[in-house]
């Protein structure tokens, strides 16, 4: 048996590429859009992909499921549990198979069977695999997708904060209770794979170790210890953070089928500053994607910054308009990533795209914004009225904020101008000073003037105060 494992850090997404080399075949378990990296694995091991299995209908990225099944011929194998709000559409174009708990998948030497383990959403499966080519009659692991992370368990409630489901956080809460006593009797040795490590949305305090044991779990994982179903329910959907709002997109995508990457349009290469002008005088989305630093020294009025680092897939689905063309600045050895990247999370209508530096070099008018350290913040609240905006999670305020800000999580931003008045300095906060650097942008971009940044965020804010 061959398994590899796969990880995407900008999504903390986790897959897997599982091959009987006696048979010659594979299948990929949660593939990500970007399928190159398995099929070039696949080709070197000598292995044939013949089936993408999926645990759900994800919410968090593009499935590589239909674009495998198109490349390859390979059979989709997808969940039948759940109701008929959660049933994927438009499969006729390929070879698939419905599963129901219980189900089997056979693959050589090699066997699947479906356990339905619903909870962070309905339809959710998981899989034991036995590799019979190691005279094995017992399972080896169970890839779980978003049902049991290292040290926590899926989320229920994004199909009610995401995807607007009303009244599904407390159920699939209970569901999850009752997937976990499943879960709590397979056996200890059995390995634990999960569809995402520490970061991902998914969950409220995942790990950042890859894999794991079910007996490990049952002794550690918070989740596994509640033994009353009414505690479990509220300790589950306390403290869970903000969903990201694209969830909502992925989830419908994901269950209607995403477009082929080959029948995407190729995006334009840009050479004129002047049209990067005329695309803001239009209204164009134009997103810079330089590091912060350089974009607060000096950047086009009208743009956006979000820096092409592990945040950016986040919070480029918080923040671009998925309906409208986008174009890029950017360093033009990145820009094959950055597509893979926003194509990840479904961002398909990238139109352009310019070498950033050069694109500076030739703007007519440029703008930047003030950064400043915790102390001259300080100096600035005490001699100005100033409107102090902390953009951190909801979580993080909690535990601790600056007196006189005004809480406007980044994500949110663009839908709360109105709270932010363009009449003064506006001082911006979150834990480091990254998230506010793409905020002191989209304020920027919205026409406010006076933007201050500062530097180290509330971790220098609270050092400088110990």
């Amino acid at each position: 048996m061959l398994l590899q494992y796969f990880y995407d850090d900008k999504l903390a997404q986790a897959s897997y590429l599982v091959g009987c080399q006696a048979k010659g075949e594979a299948v990929v378990v949660d593939p990500a859009r970007n399928i190159e990296a398995y099929l070039s694995t696949a080709e070197k091991e000598g292995l044939k992909i013949v089936g993408a299995l999926e645990t759900h209908i994800h919410a968090d990225y593009v499935s590589g499921a239909r674009e495998i099944a198109d490349r390859v011929g390979a059979t989709l194998y997808v969940s039948d549990e759940g109701d008929a709000n959660w049933k994927y559409e438009n499969l006729d174009s390929f070879s698939y198979k419905l599963l129901k708990d219980g189900d089997t998948i056979t693959l050589g030497n090699l066997t699947f069977k479906v356990m339905h383990t619903p909870g962070h959403t309905p339809e959710s499966i998981s899989f034991l695999l036995t590799d019979g080519g190691a005279n094995a009659d017992e399972p080896i692991g169970i890839f779980t997708g978003d049902f049991v992370f290292v040290g926590d368990v899926g989320r229920p409630d994004l199909l009610e904060k995401a995807a607007g489901v009303q009244g599904t956080s407390e159920p699939g809460a209970r569901d999850m209770f009752h997937s976990l006593e499943r879960f709590k009797q397979l056996p200890d040795f059995l390995q634990v794979w999960p569809a995402h490590g520490a970061g991902s949305a998914c969950g409220k305090s995942l790990g950042a170790v890859p894999s794991s044991t079910v007996g490990y779990e049952k002794r550690f994982n918070w989740a596994l210890q509640h033994e009353n179903e009414t505690d479990f329910i509220k300790a589950l959907l306390e403290g869970q953070p903000e969903p990201p709002v694209y969830f909502a997109i992925m989830k419908h995508v994901n269950k209607v089928g995403p477009a082929i990457l080959r029948d995407l349009e190729k995006p334009e290469v840009i050479t004129d500053g002047n049209q990067i002008e005329t695309l803001l005088n239009d209204g164009a989305q134009v997103l810079d994607t330089r590091e912060a630093g350089a974009f607060s020294q000096q950047h086009i009025p009208g743009t956006i910054n979000i820096p092409f680092n592990p945040s950016f897939t986040n919070w480029a689905g918080w923040l671009i308009n998925y309906d409208e063309p986008l174009y890029l600045l950017c360093d033009p050895n990145q820009t094959d990533d950055i597509l893979t990247a926003l194509r990840s999370i479904g961002i398909d209508l990238v139109r352009g795209f310019m070498d950033a530096e050069q694109a500076i070099k030739q703007a007519k008018n440029l703008e930047s914004y003030a950064n400043i350290s915790p102390q001259e913040a300080k100096q600035l609240l005490k001699t100005e009225a100033v409107t102090f905006i902390d953009v951190r999670n909801q979580s993080e305020w909690d535990e601790g904020h600056i007196e006189g800000a005004k809480h406007i999580m980044l994500g949110t931003l663009k839908n709360r101008l109105d709270e932010v008045p363009n009449n003064g300095t506006i001082l911006l906060t979150c834990q480091s000073g990254g998230r506010s650097a793409i905020g002191a942008s989209l304020l920027q971009a919205k026409g406010y003037k006076q933007i201050q940044n500062i530097t180290g965020g509330y971790t220098a804010w609270t050092e400088q105060d110990s």
